[in-house]
């Protein structure tokens, strides 16, 4: 149990180095450059405690459940030897991750709430939530794919830097045949899918299917996947502006 609470104790005050410089930042334009004082102090600090717990719980859960859950299964069905399954599996974590990212969440409401204010969509909260869900599912559907061609990219060796660079240029291109409108969500779609749920279990997974897999190197072939979680999404959603 002392154990226990030296290792939490340890995370507890890492988190709080790593917000002592966005604190500093903040408190430095608010008392010298604003020359204001810091309104609701108290409330403030309680704030920024609950942020260092939050951040301390999530990356010791990260370490205790996440990430070890990711590559037991990455080698799991290496083992196992069944393609079908493993693209399968690699799909639907895709696929599940990002429907849950709060980010993307919070994306797609704000992204909704606008096209009704523009007049892109009715003014209607059944039209606004269709909206939302659409562009939310739409992402979900290309991190699958992503996530579905970087195992594919691990198994057969692929050098990443040709898939990547591919990509890019359907971005490109489709940025001249999309709505203006959706273009700007379309390119933040591609950053809130990498967020909290995401990132832990698709690194897992890649990192534990390269170390299993005989010829492969975790640091060359084991990363990328989150390259492929980021680019997809920009795609699908430009096509998903044009289709509504």
């Amino acid at each position: 149990m002392k154990a226990q609470f030296s290792i939490f104790l340890g995370y507890f005050f890492n988190s709080a180095r790593d917000l002592a410089s966005i604190i500093a930042v903040i408190a430095f334009f608010q008392l010298v450059v604003l020359q204001q004082p810091i309104p609701n102090i108290g409330q403030i600090l309680t704030g920024v405690l609950l942020v260092m717990l939050g951040l301390t719980f999530f990356i010791r859960g990260l370490e205790m459940g996440l990430f070890p859950i990711g590559e037991s299964m990455a080698y799991a069905f290496a083992r196992k030897g069944s393609l079908f399954w493993l693209l399968a599996f690699s799909f639907s974590l895709g696929f599940g991750t990002t429907v849950a990212e709060p980010a993307l969440i919070a994306v797609a409401e704000e992204a909704a709430i606008v096209a009704a204010g523009g007049g892109m969509i009715e003014q209607t909260e059944q039209a606004m939530d269709s909206y939302a869900n659409g562009l939310r599912y739409t992402v979900a559907l290309s991190v699958g794919i992503a996530i579905l061609i970087g195992v594919l990219r691990i198994l057969k060796g692929w050098p990443i830097h040709y898939l990547i660079i591919t990509g890019y240029m359907g971005v490109v291109i489709m940025t001249f045949f999309a709505p203006t409108e959706i273009i700007g969500i379309a390119y933040d779609s591609g950053g809130v899918t990498t967020s909290t749920i995401t990132v832990p279990l698709v690194t897992a997974l890649g990192v534990g299917l390269a170390s299993s897999i005989k010829g492969r190197n975790p640091m060359v072939d084991g990363f990328g996947l989150i390259a492929f979680a980021s680019l997809t999404p920009m795609i699908f959603v430009m096509v998903y502006g044009m289709l509504i």
